[in-house]
């Protein structure tokens, strides 16, 4: 007997007709994702949820009558259980970092979302984080900034007061787009060790890889 593929249910929320219209034909070619609502107003998509059930939730920010913001901590106070996407044309740290202290399971720029709402809705379904590279990007610019602030002090924080100088350095190599190669280079040591603090610095904050660490950053106030 075939198996059944359990369909993903996504409702989508956003005051843009067009813009709804193009991410249900994106997901219409999808045999593992249903479109199983939408809605063009804060209110409406509260409403929707009383009596409806989704998986996962694609949510504008910029919302009429109730704001993405509000719907976003309703849901979290109510402990509803379908994971929330964020869509904005916005893309500053400030506002990233709210969405993530909030619940948020990802962030992705309305620019991107046509090439990656797939990818996004599959990924948070999995229990995993997404963001767009340009949100990553963003992150990972912000948290390099704050690692090269000559006044900040390392031990400001459990998370800083835990790097090591060396991690420090290696930390901002990584940022700045350098393989382990070309790090071990720079610094002089062996690609082995570049692969060891790379390691260590993922471990000590049980996050998945560098962009992990800038996410981390920002959702915990320390950038």
């Amino acid at each position: 007997m075939r198996k059944i593929m359990k369909k993903i249910k996504v409702h989508i929320a956003d005051d843009h007709q067009i813009l709804i219209d193009g991410i249900i034909a994106v997901l219409s070619t999808e045999k593992n994702i249903e479109v199983v609502g939408y809605s063009l107003n804060g209110e409406d998509v509260l409403n929707w949820f009383a009596s409806n059930e989704a998986d996962v939730l694609i949510l504008d920010i910029n919302m009429p009558k109730v704001d993405g913001i509000v719907v976003l901590q309703n849901f979290f106070e109510h402990s509803f259980q379908q994971k929330v996407i964020v869509l904005s044309s916005y893309d500053d740290t400030k506002l990233i970092k709210e969405v993530l202290k909030i619940g948020a399971s990802g962030f992705l720029a309305k620019k991107c979302a046509g090439e990656n709402i797939v990818e996004a809705i599959n990924t948070v379904y999995e229990g995993h984080q997404y963001f767009s590279k340009s949100i990553q990007q963003k992150l990972m610019e912000t948290f390099t900034k704050q690692l090269s602030q000559k006044e900040s002090s390392l031990h400001d924080s459990a998370f800083f007061s835990s790097i090591t100088a060396r991690e420090t350095e290696i930390l901002r190599l990584i940022a700045q787009q350098y393989n382990s190669k070309e790090i071990s280079e720079i610094l002089h040591i062996s690609v082995n060790t570049v692969e060891t603090h790379r390691k260590n610095l993922i471990r000590k904050l049980g996050v998945k890889n560098v962009v992990g660490l800038a996410i981390y950053a920002v959702k915990n106030n320390l950038v």
